[in-house]
């Protein structure tokens, strides 16, 4: 089959046309590929784990400090993470040369984000689940509200980095251009989202600049786990934004998705 011929059997299918059938075979696909990648595997399941072990002995003589930030890292550790993985295996498919024979089949590019979606959501839910269990189990992290409202915020960010790592990885042309991009993309996130010091007390643009960034509803969502006992209205609020920033990030990354590296 030549090019042309791919890139007409590739664009006949439109973006937003989603097959079950399509999305699961490519979801199997992935996760195939990873189960033969210990190496990745290690740093999307363990790694999370390793760092908050290591911040609970960091802050060994002060629990309280451990408890006040130890919540918020529970969602921005599997955010990285899942975020660096999928945005250099995703990148690694297209310039393998795999992806362009898998987009010349009768597989959608709403098909092919889904099925990576699908894949990482999976180790994404793995993943949340053994760090939320970790913290609050074994390291001592004290939440006033359900440890399960917990697990739900780690695991939307997962799926948000998940999301981004695959919108990312359409605009870079190697693996180091891909790992680039999380100066750009992740660590304003970072520093803005409220970790370090009350997005309140930012200066205004800043502040104005942070109610836009995704990971800042992370945060909040965390703090509010932290310090009330019930499901709050804002907790609502920040969990239905995480979600709509995640789908609204696979929807572009569907519709920005290359064949090749130019």
């Amino acid at each position: 089959m030549t090019t042309d011929t791919a890139t007409t059997t590739a664009d006949t299918i439109p973006v937003g046309a989603l097959s079950l059938s399509r999305t699961t075979a490519t979801a199997a696909r992935v996760l195939r590929q990873l189960r033969h990648d210990p190496r990745t595997i290690a740093l999307l399941i363990l790694i999370p784990c390793l760092m908050l072990v290591l911040l609970r002995y960091v802050f060994d003589g002060s629990p309280h400090t451990f408890d006040n930030i130890g919540a918020s890292l529970l969602g921005i550790f599997p955010l990285i993470t899942m975020f660096l993985v999928t945005s250099i295996a995703t990148l690694r498919e297209r310039t393998s040369g795999t992806l362009e024979r898998l987009l010349a089949m009768p597989l959608g590019k709403a098909d092919l984000i889904a099925g990576y979606a699908l894949a990482f959501g999976i180790l994404a839910i793995i993943q949340s689940a053994l760090a939320t269990g970790l913290a609050v189990w074994l390291l001592g992290l004290d939440v006033t509200g359900s440890p399960w409202l917990l697990l739900l915020v780690a695991l939307l960010d997962a799926l948000l980095g998940t999301a981004l790592g695959l919108f990312v990885s359409a605009f870079a042309a190697s693996e180091f251009q891909a790992v680039q991009f999380m100066p750009a993309v992740i660590f304003p996130q970072l520093l803005l989202c409220g970790l370090f010091t009350p997005r309140s007390e930012m200066h205004p643009a800043l502040e104005a600049i942070s109610d836009v960034l995704p990971m800042s509803y992370a945060v909040d969502g965390m703090n509010e786990v932290l310090h009330h006992t019930d499901m709050t209205a804002t907790f609502v609020r920040d969990v239905l934004i995480v979600a709509g920033c995640a789908l609204l990030v696979l929807a572009l990354g569907a519709a920005t998705l290359r064949r090749r590296t130019a």
